[in-house]
């Protein structure tokens, strides 16, 4: 705020002191200038009735002559002066009018406001540096669940879009460069109340400094950066940044599970992204040899993975030699028949294309498709705008940058111990994954998937914890039972619990909790509800157990148990 205020007295400076220069010398030629009385004698103004005269005179408001008629010499002097006080005037406002139009001013003005804005925020939040697709969607997402975030893009276009969306929470938003650390600093890095800092600008540079930058504040709180190079990645993970999302790896990653194991890539798509439809059908033949279109960072990422599981490939590019393609890739777009043909089209099972272009991009899949129709199709998609143009392709699956950096950061957010889940879902094979699809799919009997976790501390789940500190047993299966009847089960599932450094994959319902324990759940939405009333509500979690409804708050119980020991 003091930056407006220097701002603002700089700028009105010559204004002032001419307002002020106007006015003395009008109040000293009145002092000056002789004047008559109502008798005729002579008479001049002191400097209380010059000052109050020309107070009046200035601003127009012309109350007439006091305190006596004026002479000529009077008047001749009050008409220079009304010209003179009206000119100061008007140079003034004029000056304080463009001032506001300054884009300095407006500049400091938002920063003044979006420092304000922050500084009134009460409850943790996250700082979002990058407000493109990823930043839309998973601001949305945390809105969601009640979560408040802190907005930073250097693109004013993307912050009047991010003021005018429908976000429940208000929204900080700042235009600005987020690699700036006093941007940072207005947008609360040092705050206690900034939970977490995700990285999200096209910029490898610009992330990796706001990473640095938080972790030097904090070194313990959440750091989430994306990244489009090998380099980066490397160079994020050497300070300690939690977590580092390459999309495009993850999408290679993903798509090799689809073709691998498709069952195991239906639950991740289940759990992370139930609205995504699958790659293919588990039963269709995903087995033989692709053509990608694109030797960048998507194909690099799609060469890595292919080679690993030892699946043929053919590239097409049109830079060979300044991207030091593999031996055997194909000069040209993809967007020519001809050029598909010599990369044997024909023969292929699946196309990709990978191209930064999406015009191209769909070219490729049509033309494809014209040769070969039964090919699986792979499209990647670089502009949010063109989303109903891939939809309308009917391709086998789409490659969105954003959602997939936006639903991976949402998951670590929101269920962390997902991650552990997944990783150990490859340790299994495909016909335990099938098994779990299928029984995944049946409790949630066409409702869509929520997954959450239960902490079995005294903040998490506080009647399990009061029961575990009395030393009394709490199972899993008390918290898959219907708090209104205890006979009857909720559409839920428990996946996982982590006890330390120890994971139990797909627990047994009987099995015995303990303190600190975290508790992974997928099932139906409306099941999270009932289970954290369980977990919370003491008299309940005791129903569940005993099949007795105790008496409920703490004095009730009390005199329960005051009145037992008597008897």
């Amino acid at each position: 705020m003091q930056h407006v205020y220097y701002l603002l007295l700089r700028r009105l400076r010559t204004p002032i002191i001419t307002i002020i220069v106007v006015y003395a010398i009008s109040v000293l030629g009145f002092t000056l200038i002789p004047g008559q009385d109502d008798q005729g004698n002579p008479w001049r103004m002191d400097f209380f009735h010059a000052f109050y005269f020309v107070s009046f005179m200035g601003s127009t408001i012309g109350f007439g002559e006091i305190p006596f008629p004026f002479t000529a010499g009077q008047r001749a002097w009050t008409i220079a002066t009304i010209y003179a006080c009206v000119i100061s005037w008007l140079y003034g406002i004029g000056t304080i009018f463009t001032l506001f139009q300054d884009s300095n001013y407006q500049r400091l003005i938002k920063r003044t406001n979006f420092a304000r804005r922050v500084a009134r925020i009460y409850e943790p939040f996250y700082l979002v540096c990058g407000y493109g697709i990823t930043g839309n969607r998973l601001i949305h997402q945390l809105d969601s669940l009640g979560i408040r975030t802190v907005v930073i893009d250097i693109n004013q276009r993307l912050i009047d879009e991010l003021e005018a969306d429908k976000i429940a929470l208000s929204v900080p938003a700042l235009c600005a460069d987020a690699s700036d650390p006093n941007v940072l600093n207005l947008a609360g890095i040092q705050n206690p109340l900034c939970v977490g800092v995700l990285a999200l600008t096209n910029d490898d540079h610009a992330n990796l400094q706001i990473a640095i930058d938080s972790k030097l504040f904090s070194p313990q709180r959440l750091v989430i950066s994306r990244t489009q190079s090998k380099e980066t990645t490397a160079n994020l993970g050497s300070f300690g940044t939690d977590h580092i999302i390459d999309p495009f790896t993850i999408f290679a990653d993903h798509l090799l599970l689809t073709l691998q194991a498709p069952y195991k890539h239906l639950i991740h798509d289940l759990i992370v992204n139930p609205h995504h439809r699958a790659l293919a059908v588990p039963d269709q033949n995903t087995l033989g040899r692709w053509v990608i279109c694109g030797y960048g960072r998507f194909g690099q990422a799609l060469e890595e993975e292919f080679k690993k599981h030892k699946i043929e490939i053919t590239f097409i590019d049109v830079n060979l030699e300044q991207r030091n393609a593999p031996e055997g890739t194909i000069l040209g777009l993809g967007t020519e028949a001809d050029t598909l043909r010599e990369a044997g089209i024909e023969n292929a099972i699946g196309i990709i294309a990978g191209t930064p272009d999406d015009a191209n991009n769909l070219s490729i899949i049509i033309t494809a498709r014209d040769i070969k129709p039964d090919l699986i199709t792979v499209v990647r998609q670089n502009s949010g705008a063109n989303k109903p143009i891939f939809r309308a392709a009917e391709v086998n699956m789409i490659m969105e940058s954003g959602h997939i950096i936006a639903n991976e950061i949402f998951m670590l957010i929101r269920t962390p111990l997902l991650v552990d889940f997944f990783e150990l879902v490859r340790e299994y094979d495909e016909d335990w994954a099938r098994a779990l699809f299928l029984r995944i799919t049946n409790t949630l009997n066409g409702q869509l998937m929520s997954a959450w976790t239960f902490h079995v501390n005294q903040d998490g789940s506080p009647a399990a914890y009061a029961l575990l500190a009395q030393n009394e047993e709490v199972k899993l299966s008390y918290l898959c039972r219907d708090p209104r009847d205890r006979d009857e089960s909720l559409a839920t599932i428990p996946l996982l619990i982590k006890r330390g450094v120890e994971r139990i994959m797909l627990p047994d319902p009987v099995t015995p909790l303990q303190l600190d324990d975290q508790i992974l759940f997928c099932g139906q939405k409306q099941a999270k509800a009932f289970m954290e009333w369980s977990v919370s509500n003491h008299n309940t979690l005791r129903y569940i157990k005993t099949g007795k409804e105790g008496p409920d708050g703490l004095l009730w119980r009390w005199l329960s148990k005051h009145k037992q020991q008597r008897a």
